[in-house]
């Protein structure tokens, strides 16, 4: 399986997370970005930022620059 940033998935792929860097670590974390937990793809905005996935049930918008911090493990 292959590692993308979050920011690189496309609509409708699906994966683990399996780290998460840069100075907004805490703020994923405490959205329940952990390692480990599954996300799902949504969609992106027309011109391509903020992306929104599924994670633990529940729908998030996340900024690109955000979103390229996040390693998943793609499925």
């Amino acid at each position: 399986m292959a590692i993308k940033k979050l920011k690189d998935m496309k609509p409708g792929e699906s994966g683990l997370i399996v780290a998460l860097h840069g100075n907004v670590k805490h703020r994923l974390i405490d959205m329940g970005l952990v390692k480990g937990t599954k996300i799902h793809v949504m969609k992106f905005a027309p011109l391509g930022d903020p992306v929104e996935i599924k994670v633990k049930n529940f729908e998030l918008a996340l900024r690109n620059s955000e979103a390229g911090m996040i390693d998943v493990e793609v499925q």
